[in-house]
């Protein structure tokens, strides 16, 4: 999957990092126990910001506890664990499951296809759990393949088709939150979107595979970053105004280090890499 929204470990205290990767450990468990290790695989910081969000909102009754695993198959690792955990991981699966699928029939990769074979069981399980939801992902992907398959250089139009399936995942229920989460989730769909494409321009160029920004890397790509930059800082401002609409009180520290640093830690590894490689090339 993607990984684009994670903590900014530097700016955050030890003991709320603590807690962070108890839920990220947590998260791990749930997949693991309801879809065995090709579920596990599945794995992403982009959800566990969600089950920390939800969690932060409707505070659910939550089980802690400690766990070994192959990562850390000595020290126990803190784990928490809640009924968003296990949402979360149903919500993980589908939407790696048809990522695959898509994958598949855009670029013909077997590994893809044969996960997405690994996943079926899994998929199954997810649906049964929630029709609508899966629905809605499976047909938000194909329209966004549709999309990419034409060609489309619109980056506000398809990355606001993947803003749609976040928004429809972020919405738990629909309660009095739900219009803030679809929007938490749209703009955070978006911004996932146009990193990823920003992260992958110069690979999408050398292989000739879809890339929403191929016509603006070829005008100017010492000027690229820059451009991204204001993009994501317009969807992640969004997304930040939504955020603090909602009444959260716990955990509302580490929410905000995600929201307004660590969303841009995996940003600025991409600019600074490609600042050298341009450098080095002119």
């Amino acid at each position: 999957m993607f990984g684009y929204i994670t903590i900014n470990k530097p700016e955050i205290k030890f003991k709320e990092f603590d807690i962070y990767h108890a839920y990220y450990c947590g998260f791990c468990r749930i997949l693991k126990r309801e879809y065995g290790l090709s579920g596990q695989a599945t794995l992403t910081y982009d959800l566990t910001f969600l089950i920390m969000l939800l969690s932060g909102l409707y505070e659910p009754e939550e089980k802690i506890g400690q766990t070994h695993c192959i990562v850390h198959p000595i020290i126990k690792q803190s784990t928490r664990i809640n009924k968003f955990s296990t949402y979360a991981a149903d919500m993980n699966v589908l939407l790696a499951y048809y990522k695959c699928r898509d994958d598949w029939e855009d670029e013909h990769k077997v590994s893809k296809l044969l996960y997405s074979k690994l996943l079926l069981s899994a998929v199954h399980k997810a649906e049964q759990r929630y029709p609508q939801k899966a629905s809605f992902i499976k047909e938000g992907l194909r329209r966004i393949n549709e999309c990419e398959e034409s060609g489309e250089q619109n980056v506000d139009k398809i990355s606001g088709l993947f803003g749609e399936i976040f928004a429809e995942i972020f919405c738990y229920e629909e309660d009095d939150w739900a219009s803030a989460l679809r929007k938490i989730g749209f703009f955070l769909g978006k911004f996932i979107y146009i990193l990823d494409a920003c992260d992958d321009i110069e690979k999408d160029m050398e292989k000739g595979t879809y890339n929403p920004f191929k016509e603006m890397w070829q005008k100017d790509p010492e000027n690229f970053d820059t451009f991204c930059s204001e993009l994501l800082t317009m969807m992640i401002s969004e997304c930040c105004k939504a955020f603090e609409m909602l009444p959260i009180i716990e955990n509302v520290t580490i929410l905000r280090n995600i929201l307004y640093s660590g969303v841009w830690v995996k940003y600025e590894v991409i600019h600074g890499t490609r600042i050298k490689k341009l450098s080095k090339n002119s």
